[in-house]
């Protein structure tokens, strides 16, 4: 049992349900990595492109979560603004080995990161640099630059190099994506106990979140 599954027991938390965007160009491997998500006798052998939109389930050991698979094809970008109220938490998929169009991917993040919805809410974002069993892959370093994710200060962020076809990496960014939005659940839902007990452990760097992380989900 890890740090947050004690506290939880301790708190005498329930699992909570997350809503999750999955974003990113199309072909970038959002529905392969959604879909290695999922327990092994709930995957699908056979992936196919996704049209508009598609929900899927699936738990961890604290978390369950919905995500909301978005097409990343032209003409089905402009949908992705009307789920973004709904939003708890974002994946954003990265084709590591298609520097072509990085500049694009670029061009969506900053719009999403710009839009009201979006704009003044800290939400967690995960980044895949996926693909990177291809030759033509680029280093999670690199994504990174090209992106400018380092200019991103108002939220928290993590990049994972990811080969959604193996599932390597995938794990990686799901226990970030849930380290974060326990922090949150705990911060908002036992913040006076969760002092306490960061006192005792002398546990404040996880108590440090709060101003960052809390005055957000108070509105949400």
């Amino acid at each position: 049992m890890g740090l947050f599954d004690k506290l939880a027991g301790w708190l005498g938390l329930k699992k909570k349900e997350v809503h999750v965007l999955c974003l990113g160009l199309d072909n970038s491997g959002k529905t392969t990595i959604i879909n290695k998500l999922k327990p092994s006798n709930a995957q699908t052998q056979d992936i196919v492109p996704t049209i508009g939109f598609s929900i899927e389930k699936f738990k961890t050991s604290s978390l369950s979560f919905t995500v909301f698979d978005m097409s990343g094809q032209g003409r089905y970008r402009n949908l992705w603004e009307h789920y973004y109220k709904e939003g708890q938490a974002i994946i954003f998929v990265i084709d590591s080995s298609d520097k072509l169009r990085m500049v694009v991917a670029k061009e969506e993040l900053d719009t999403l990161l710009n839009h009201p919805d979006i704009k003044h809410r800290r939400l967690p974002i995960l980044f895949f640099a996926n693909k990177m069993d291809l030759r033509d892959a680029i280093s999670s370093v690199k994504v990174s630059q090209l992106l400018s994710l380092e200019n991103i200060k108002d939220k928290p962020w993590h990049i994972c190099a990811s080969d959604a076809l193996k599932g390597e990496g995938l794990q990686d960014g799901v226990d970030w994506l849930q380290g974060i939005q326990y922090v949150i659940l705990l911060l908002y839902s036992h913040s006076v106990k969760l002092f306490s007990f960061c006192k005792f452990f002398s546990l404040f760097p996880l108590f440090s979140f709060c101003p960052f992380l809390l005055s957000d989900q108070i509105t949400q």
